[in-house]
């Protein structure tokens, strides 16, 4: 058997199910997801709070802009944790597929478990978004979260992962120019288009001009489909807008993305070097960098993370190949795994750690206050508040994961 092999992820990497323990995995592929699920849950740190309190520390104010996604067109870091979840889920599924061809599994029950997982990924993130909501309690229905999409995309994803290389490489080339194509024949807003009526300022700074116009937030063919489909569902008043430009069509680019993650994920499934690997991987990350910022500088697709543009696709793709490489090199070639044994128990639970950190924020918070005193978090002065109260939450994740790692319980979806 091929070693990569044991790491059989079916998809995120989680079931909704007490697992058994389970055969050795790429540490790799664990250590990236937990990186990027701690960047998710380290939002409770509240940097921006800090660069608010000390204006001028540079240091505060450039991990507040890593903490907080771009107002439009750009990239931070934190607008990676979606794209690298996402790609993830591609890099798992050729172990998947091969696992479940060990076990002789019918094509037609892959099929019905796949369309399954993407129905709970998308219950799911309803559930989530409807949590907290101010007002009349009811359903959410919204579908630009990061499950919903997952959750869109994962059955065509899986079927592409049933196919030859090529159809999938065509797959991605189709989606890609046709998604770019359908925005670019969308008319641009008249001259009476109401900018206030959708939350943004006529004379915005990110609105551009000319051709790349198309992807303007809220004036786009992604906003104009969620004007009617979102209203196809009960809603206490009518939508007319997304206020952040989020948009539900964003799940065909991002199915792009998880292609990307399956192209990588046949690389290290297979029989080649680990230099090759590693190659293959850093070449195809330089490529996608190069094509995304460059349709970006050029005008041909500005890229805009919150309406997944094609040039988004490839450039946050071209920082999930790096990000690959980087965690294949430093933890499966070099077999240096200790460093990254806190990554792995998050990367291992990542559907716990996400359902964590959507959940039980304030209820960690509010038992320290009781339990501990109302100034608990505030020993090292009120600026400072923020913080503590933020890692101390991001312990209990942590321990919480760690304590389910250790007992070989696995959420999977």
């Amino acid at each position: 058997m091929n070693p990569n092999e044991a790491n059989a992820l079916d998809g995120p990497s989680h079931e909704l199910a007490l697992m058994r323990p389970i055969a050795p995995r790429l540490a790799s592929i664990d250590a990236y997801r937990g990186f990027v699920m701690f960047l998710m849950m380290g939002e409770v740190l509240a940097f921006s709070q800090l660069a608010d309190s000390f204006p001028e520390s540079e240091f505060w104010r450039v991990l507040a802009f890593h903490q907080s996604h771009v107002a439009w067109r750009g990239c931070s870091l934190h607008d990676l944790i979606q794209p690298s979840f996402s790609f993830l889920v591609g890099v798992a599924l050729p172990f998947s597929l091969a696992s479940r061809r060990r076990r002789g599994e019918p094509l037609a029950w892959s099929l019905l478990h796949a369309a399954w997982r993407s129905f709970v990924l998308i219950a799911l993130g309803i559930f989530l978004r409807s949590m907290g909501q101010k007002g009349e309690a009811r359903t959410n229905f919204t579908f630009e979260d990061t499950l919903t999409q997952i959750g869109l995309g994962y059955f065509p994803l899986f079927v592409a992962g049933l196919a030859p290389p090529k159809i999938r490489w065509g797959a991605l080339i189709v989606i890609l120019l046709g998604y770019w194509a359908a925005f670019a024949l969308y008319p641009l807003p008249g001259p009476d288009f109401d900018y206030a009526g959708v939350n943004v300022a006529p004379d915005w700074v990110h609105n551009a001009s000319g051709f790349a116009a198309h992807w303007n937030k809220n004036s786009n063919l992604a906003w104009s489909f969620d004007r009617w489909f979102l209203n196809l569902f009960p809603r206490p008043q009518p939508f007319t807008h997304n206020d952040g430009g989020y948009a539900t069509l964003s799940f065909i680019p991002t199915l792009g993305t998880m292609l990307l993650g399956l192209l990588a994920g046949d690389w290290l499934r297979g029989d080649a070097s680990s230099a090759r690997k590693v190659g293959w991987i850093t070449l195809a990350g330089v490529v996608s960098l190069g094509l995304g910022y460059g349709a970006d500088r050029l005008g041909i697709c500005p890229s805009v993370k919150r309406i997944w543009s094609p040039s988004w696709t490839l450039f946050s793709g071209g920082w999930c190949f790096l990000m690959m490489a980087g965690f294949f090199v430093l933890n499966d070639v070099a077999g240096t795994t200790g460093w990254s044994m806190p990554l792995r128990v998050v990367g291992a639970n990542s559907i716990a750690a996400y359902v964590l950190a959507h959940t039980i924020h304030g209820f960690v918070l509010e038992s320290f206050r009781i339990h501990l005193g109302r100034k608990v978090f505030s020993v090292f002065g009120s600026n400072y508040e923020p913080l503590i109260a933020g890692a101390t939450v991001l312990l209990v994740y942590w321990l919480i994961l760690f304590w389910m790692y250790r007992r070989r319980i696995f959420l999977r979806i």
